[in-house]
């Protein structure tokens, strides 16, 4: 009776050295994104409408880095599955948690609110998932996805910029465009609706945003 060989041994994954340069770019989103959580907080403490405009312009700073770490991927010839879940965690942050929190900030903090941000944060959560697991199908033997299935979580950074509008006209906190409602034991500020529509048409399966 011959004894079997022994399984080979697993080659340990170094981290470090599987990190590529879009990778970089990727990690540089996600530190945008948690910059803008930390600013939204620091306005909440200090009403300093500066931290807030910084906050807010971490956002389409976040993009820039969104966009080149996918141009880089490409140029370089450098796409993995590591730097697919990094993508994916950071967007989380950018453009789900930290647009989030700056509406928070800004004065959407009724039950409500809270409710439809909570719904926005798992609409993205949800839409990148979905892509994660759906892109190969997509490309069709592509080196890129053809279109998206619903809104990229980037269009977050057009309410982003509705916020920020809005602070630069003192529109904010208990002055905030459109007032608030109360809908039985909680406030709801109907600027938050837009946050619900956006969560809603990143996770719409018939809507297909062409990627360029």
């Amino acid at each position: 009776m011959t004894t079997p060989p022994p399984a080979p041994a697993r080659k340990h994954f170094s981290m470090i050295r599987g990190f590529h340069l879009a990778d970089v770019f990727t990690l540089g989103n996600a530190a945008c994104g948690v910059g803008a959580v930390f600013l939204a907080m620091a306005f909440m403490a200090s009403q300093s409408v500066a931290q807030f405009f910084w906050a807010a312009a971490l956002a389409p700073a976040a993009f820039v880095f969104d966009v080149f770490d996918g141009r880089i991927a490409r140029w370089r010839q450098t796409h993995s599955a590591l730097g697919r879940e990094l993508d994916s965690l950071a967007d989380v942050i950018s453009f789900g948690v930290a647009p989030a929190a700056l509406a928070f900030a800004a004065g959407l903090d009724g039950g409500w609110d809270c409710v439809l941000l909570i719904y926005f944060v798992c609409c993205g959560v949800s839409r990148l998932a979905r892509y994660n697991v759906t892109a190969e199908a997509l490309s069709a033997g592509a080196d890129k996805v053809k279109y998206f299935e619903g809104t990229p979580i980037p269009t977050s950074v057009v309410l982003v910029g509705v916020l920020a509008l809005a602070a630069w006209q003192g529109r904010i906190g208990d002055a905030v465009w459109g007032g608030a409602w109360v809908i039985g034991p909680w406030e709801l500020h109907p600027l938050t609706l837009l946050f619900a529509l956006s969560g809603t048409l990143m996770i719409s399966k018939t809507l297909r945003i062409p990627k360029f």
